[in-house]
């Protein structure tokens, strides 16, 4: 099997697994800073299923050119 097509698994098998089940990821920012003391926040972000979904479409195109390419 060639690389691209093992990475193209990889990516589709990702993509399914945030589109299923959603991922979420946590930044840190600034909210106030005076001198030397500062407050954060925390944010919550998900994922947008679209951008899974265009996660699975470029693995499975991935996939299939790393086939052919085989043949």
């Amino acid at each position: 099997m060639r690389r691209s097509a093992m990475v193209g698994l990889a990516l589709a098998v990702v993509g399914a697994a945030v589109l299923l089940r959603g991922l979420s990821y946590t930044t840190k920012r600034d909210v106030l800073r005076v001198g030397d003391v500062s407050v954060s926040a925390e944010e919550r972000n998900t994922i947008p299923p679209w951008a899974a979904g265009l996660a699975v479409l470029a693995g499975i195109a991935l996939m299939t050119t790393g086939v052919r390419r085989k043949a």
